[in-house]
């Protein structure tokens, strides 16, 4: 399938997602989530892909929502019908089975912060930018930034960025959790590349199990969010993964993991 909005590439079991509307600084608009929406589907049922990779231009991995389209929502209802499309993409970048990092030069603000906030991990360039700006034009975060946000950096954090709109860079952004990793703008691509090929020789499934065992943990009170770690390790143990690493440990050897 072509696309219009995104590039898409994929090598040795590693998906990149480039989000392409330079002339618009990749601002989200209905385009762009749709075809990302139908990309992501198609990766999350690709046994080609094990690790993903979202990415964007060099000043600006994503502006926002386009304003331009925000202009013409003039109801609820259209307010309604605009907001659960992009909560619902978001929502399957998170819970995609396979690991998401977000590699970030430039600005991330708005929904381009959002989209960042979905991804498992988040690598930033020196000169990135992350903000949630929409109170500056009397609106609100709506895809996630006011419920993914605190429970990334703490709600004190959150609430001083969401209320005053204010931007932080890449430094601050790492001091407070936002982003795992500071790289060169030069060196963000390799760097992302580099995590995505050592998640991508975990075992799958044990991986899949931690990434669930920690999304839906997390909503949980402690006891019930212990009881369904349990459960999903001791659906670890049905796996060859399992054994051959068990083995191999035993063993003083490199396992090698197969994805079953």
């Amino acid at each position: 399938m072509a696309y219009k909005t995104l590039i898409y590439e994929e090598a040795e079991k590693v998906g990149i997602v480039t989000l392409n509307r330079p002339e618009r600084k990749n601002a989200l608009n209905n385009e762009l989530i749709m075809e990302l929406d139908s990309l992501v589907e198609k990766i999350m049922n690709d046994d080609k892909v094990a690790t993903l990779i979202i990415t964007g231009h060099k000043d600006f991995f994503g502006a926002g929502a386009d304003i331009t389209e925000i202009s013409d929502i003039t109801t609820p209802i259209d307010a309604h019908r605009f907001v659960i499309s992009v909560q619902s993409l978001f929502s399957k970048i998170e819970n995609m089975e396979k690991p998401v990092i977000a590699a970030v030069s430039g600005l991330a603000l708005g929904g381009g912060c959002e989209l960042a906030l979905a991804c498992d991990l988040r690598i930033a360039a020196e000169n990135a930018v992350f903000g949630q700006p929409e109170i500056r034009i009397g609106v609100i975060p709506g895809g996630g930034g006011t419920q993914r946000l605190p429970r990334i950096i703490g709600i004190g954090r959150a609430k001083e960025m969401l209320y005053t709109g204010e931007p932080i860079d890449a430094q601050e952004a790492y001091r407070i959790g936002l982003v795992n990793k500071v790289v060169s703008v030069d060196s963000l691509m390799a760097e992302a590349k580099k995590l995505a090929n050592k998640l991508k020789g975990q075992p799958a499934f044990a991986l899949k199990m931690i990434k669930m065992a920690v999304n839906e943990g997390f909503n949980m009170d402690l006891k019930s969010s212990l009881a369904y770690e349990a459960r999903c390790f001791e659906t670890i143990f049905s796996t060859e993964d399992q054994k051959e690493g068990t083995k191999a440990f035993l063993e003083k050897r490199k396992p090698n993991f197969k994805g079953k």
